[in-house]
């Protein structure tokens, strides 16, 4: 499924748990990791060094490079580095179309203050900005990262976004032999407060079960055994944060960018507010108009 993966890294905790776990799905998928170091160009990183002008962030990401190249040799990974100079989001999403890859792996936050280019909104901007899928990992001190995923979350509003998302979902997990969670959120705070509530809601409920119904039968077309649907009500972020803990979820599928009102329930804010937030990995795939 995946042949080249994209790994900015920072050399912080939080990119080193990125590592491992891109090892384990390069390792399942036969792929090779492109360790990429951007130095940030956005920021004063020029000095001088035995009468040399240099950039000590490029010089530092070089450092940061080899060790992430150490670290995959030992672990059996093919892989290849690179440091560039760029404004970090966009040159990471440059970077991955001009070279062909077709995952970007990235952790949601570092630790370190040797480059803060894959922190917070850095990330959130990858995230919305990639024609690639974008994996993105969030790490706790008490938290482990598990693959091969048994068990993936596929939000669905059934939006254009959400049901290319879960095509790309339900082959992941027909690869994996895992359990697909269809779920779809009622959303009662859209509902309003006038006489019409109880028709919308029932509305809102139908296209719900729809939205599950559909994914459901996507998962079967790709030979997926396993599948659990979920109808659940509450807001989008609440419902998603809830299903991860409760069911046991190991990786959440979901779609980003839509832009008509129908693709907003679980797109954008909502989307990034997951990868923020969920204690699991979260695939996100953009929606191309």
């Amino acid at each position: 499924m995946y042949d080249d993966i994209l790994l900015p890294f920072d050399g912080s905790d939080g990119a080193a748990e990125a590592l491992h776990h891109a090892a384990e799905i390069a390792h399942w998928a036969g792929a090779s990791i492109h360790v990429l170091f951007v130095a940030d160009t956005t920021r004063d990183s020029v000095t001088v060094v035995e009468a040399d002008v240099v950039d000590a962030l490029v010089r530092k990401g070089q450092t940061i490079v080899d060790e992430a190249a150490e670290t995959l040799e030992t672990l059996g990974v093919e892989y290849d580095t690179d440091v560039v100079q760029g404004n970090p989001a966009p040159t990471i999403v440059e970077y991955s179309e001009q070279y062909g890859h077709d995952l970007i792996v990235l952790p949601t936050h570092g630790r370190q203050g040797v480059s803060r280019y894959l922190l917070g909104s850095v990330t959130e901007k990858v995230v919305r900005l990639s024609s690639l899928p974008v994996l993105t990992t969030r790490m706790e001190s008490d938290e482990q990262l598990q693959f091969p995923y048994e068990n993936i979350l596929i939000p669905t509003d059934g939006s254009p976004s959400a049901v290319q998302a879960g095509e790309y979902g339900c082959s992941l997990a027909a690869a994996l032999d895992a359990t697909v969670h269809a779920l779809s959120v009622v959303d009662a705070g859209s509902f309003g407060l006038d006489v019409r509530s109880g028709l919308a809601g029932q509305d809102h409920e139908l296209a719900a079960t729809e939205a599950v119904d559909n994914l459901v039968s996507e998962a079967a077309d790709h030979g997926v055994t396993d599948t659990v649907e979920h109808v659940e009500h509450g807001t989008p972020l609440e419902a998603i944060l809830d299903m991860v803990d409760t069911a046991d979820i190991d990786a959440v599928v979901m779609g980003t960018a839509g832009k008509r009102g129908a693709d907003r329930i679980l797109l954008g804010s909502v989307a990034e507010k997951t990868v923020r937030s969920a204690s699991v990995p979260v695939l996100t795939v953009r929606h191309e108009e």
